[in-house]
């Protein structure tokens, strides 16, 4: 008796098989992407190899726009390409007839925002937790989507030549640029101190950071009250500086050394071991940027926990 094989299934077949030669097409221009142009005259030298091997550190210039003189880099094209589809699978997934009994795309999403939510539940205030939820969730799925781009064969690779010779690709992974980083753990350094003063108050806040957190008597009092101040202002530097830059520097080195790493692994001369270091490097840059989108999630939300809480002695003398 022979198995009958439904339309359905014929049809998942043929996007699997074309899924297969559109990133086996995109791979192969990976590998050949980074050959640089002959030189245009005679005698010319040809570009450093260095210079097409390695991603540089700065995002580079696609485009400008005339009259404004305004750089479009490859990050920042990236970074809309991943703005427009979170825009549409959000919406896609939240129809206006929302399923009491989700399936598909909408379950996926409900199972990203009930795990945060429960997760967030243990370490913030539930007050708290209603303010940092859309902040750190948005972030959470903006970060992994944005760190996903990495591993998209072609992208880093598939560009053009400057008339000097300079490769420079079309796409970069937005979290390998600095740039974004930089303006995420800002707007995370503004909103937690937003946060911090409207949970305890201008004075409460200060209160928090430099007041005396345990119970003492009146005569040792002053010597923990300078102990304290002095611990207060290291934990000023942390939550105005440390803070920001290491939720900045900590996603932006990962990606760029994952990119680094790859763009390394497919620029062997050995196609055998170029093809076998990269499934191993295409695997463990997945893992990382799933890493670093949690990583860079759960620091917000602890971050936050330090500032919107109350100690026990934290009144006490």
């Amino acid at each position: 008796m022979g198995v009958a094989i439904s339309n359905f299934e014929v049809k998942q077949i043929c996007k699997l098989v074309f899924a297969i030669a559109f990133l086996a097409i995109l791979y192969s221009a990976n590998l050949n992407a980074q050959t640089p142009p002959p030189a245009k005259a005679a005698g010319a030298p040809a570009p450093a190899a260095a210079e097409n091997e390695l991603p540089p550190q700065a995002a580079q210039v696609v485009y400008t726009i005339p009259g404004i003189d305004l750089p479009i880099t490859n990050s920042m094209i990236c970074t809309w390409i991943v703005a427009a589809l979170i825009l549409i699978i959000v919406r896609a997934t939240t129809p206006k007839n929302i399923k009491e009994i989700p399936s598909g795309m909408q379950n996926i999403l409900e199972l990203i925002v009930e795990g945060w939510e429960n997760l967030m539940g243990d370490i913030l205030d539930e007050r708290v937790k209603r303010w940092v939820f859309p902040f750190a969730t948005t972030f959470f799925i903006f970060i992994l989507m944005s760190n996903f781009v990495d591993v998209i064969p072609g992208v880093g690779s598939i560009g053009g030549h400057t008339p000097d010779g300079k490769f420079v690709p079309f796409f970069r992974p937005p979290t390998s640029d600095a740039n974004l980083t930089v303006v995420m753990a800002s707007i995370f350094l503004i909103m937690s101190l937003f946060w911090a003063i409207r949970y305890n108050g201008f004075w409460g806040l200060v209160k928090h950071i430099f007041g005396v957190k345990v119970e003492t008597s009146k005569l040792l009092f002053p010597l923990f009250l300078v102990m304290f101040l002095f611990i207060g202002v290291m934990d000023l530097v942390s939550i105005l500086f440390a803070r920001p830059v290491a939720l900045a520097m900590r996603l932006y080195g990962n990606i760029f050394a994952g990119s680094t790493i790859m763009d390394m692994t497919l620029n062997i001369k050995s196609w055998l071991w170029s093809v076998v270091l990269s499934v191993f490097a295409y695997g463990y840059d997945a893992f990382v940027c799933l890493v670093q989108a949690f990583v860079f999630a759960i620091l917000v939300v602890a971050f936050v926990a330090t500032l919107c809480s109350h100690s026990e002695g934290e009144s006490s003398h």
